[in-house]
């Protein structure tokens, strides 16, 4: 049986019109009265109809896109090919009185776990077609569980869920990157060029995708045998030029014999480079510079950035493919997005 507002009002102890007004947030309500609210619906899976257009169908032509900033170009480009994706030809269209086209809403979480679960759940309330999460899942065990609880509900109530370039999860269909294999080849890249003596600068380390380039970084030095003293080589940061520059310093002052410095995204390999540079070093004559990515700007860079292609748009076109269900689901619910080393001027053998 339904839940209904009158439920969620019993629940909340307040009345059917005050439940009324926590979810249009048109009025003023204490916030005292709008948590409790709010926990009611949670609590009893309350989902509110959305637009009257939805009412005869169990979904709306709403497709939510979560990304983690939409001003980094990494989520920039999937986003922008899987809403391209929303108004293509291609979908069916045999719904009574509508077309194919979807309304692509993007969602910036700012990094933030919790404004993700919120957006999930008022994209469940509005009965979403689809939602598409990006980039890399926050690691922390209660946070993957309420994802994944989120992801079962929308699921349930006949929104697709599908993940680019995220860890698998249940109800979910799962486009992951490559992660660890494109940072092994790249560190085995510089390995092979002579390198001995690599920092690495990571990302934030509560993230999958930082993690899983990590180890494959160091999965490299180990089997090469220079695993000793790489945590004292690593330096954790946001994937912003900034880490990159401020990190570079500290790499430099624990160990200024550094013949190369990885980078865990290509904005961060930017901060790397300009650090460098300041210090009076030069790429990569004196340090070999590596990034991860391959954005629009690493082949413009100077020198070109070596650098681990993903292909970001096709993956976010794919994504919206698989939202709007125009192709079939990968085995198992779940794709792996290869990646390709692209060797580049910024990496050379060390001549110091």
């Amino acid at each position: 049986m339904a839940v209904t507002l009158a439920d969620v009002a019993a629940r909340a102890r307040v009345s059917a019109a005050t439940v009324s007004r926590v979810l249009s947030g048109n009025y003023p309500v204490a916030e005292s009265t709008r948590a409790r609210v709010l926990r009611a619906v949670e609590d009893l899976e309350y989902v509110v109809n959305g637009p009257a257009s939805a009412l005869a169908a169990a979904t709306s032509d709403l497709v939510g896109v979560l990304v983690n900033d939409i001003a980094d170009p990494f989520f920039g480009i999937i986003a922008g090919a899987v809403q391209s994706e929303m108004g293509a030809p291609g979908g069916t269209g045999t719904e009574p009185g509508r077309g194919a086209e979807k309304l692509a809403v993007i969602c910036n979480t700012g990094g933030s776990a919790e404004r993700e679960l919120n957006y999930l759940t008022l994209l469940q309330r509005q009965r979403a077609a689809a939602v598409v999460l990006t980039g890399g899942a926050v690691e922390h065990p209660d946070h993957a569980a309420a994802v994944a609880t989120k992801a079962s509900r929308l699921a349930a109530s006949g929104t697709r869920v599908v993940l680019c370039g995220r860890p698998p999860i249940e109800d979910a269909i799962t486009l992951t990157f490559d992660n660890r294999g494109g940072a092994r080849r790249l560190t085995e890249h510089l390995l092979t060029l002579g390198h001995r003596r690599i920092g690495y600068v990571a990302g934030p380390a509560d993230r999958t995708t930082t993690r899983h380039r990590l180890e494959g970084h160091r999965e490299a030095l180990t089997a090469a045998g220079l695993d000793k003293g790489a945590e004292q080589l690593t330096v954790h940061g946001l994937y912003d030029r900034a880490s990159g520059y401020d990190a570079t310093l500290e790499l430099l002052r624990r160990d200024a014999d550094l013949t190369a410095v990885v980078a865990a995204n290509d904005t961060i390999a930017l901060g790397v480079c300009a650090a460098l540079r300041d210090q009076g070093l030069r790429i990569p004559d004196d340090v070999s510079v590596a990034g991860f990515d391959d954005l629009p700007f690493s082949a413009d860079a100077v020198p070109a950035l070596t650098t681990v292609r993903l292909p970001l748009h096709d993956a976010g076109v794919r994504a919206g493919r698989l939202a709007l269900g125009r192709e079939p689901q990968p085995p198992g619910g779940v794709a792996m997005v290869r990646a390709e080393l692209m060797a580049r001027a910024s990496t050379a053998p060390p001549r110091r």
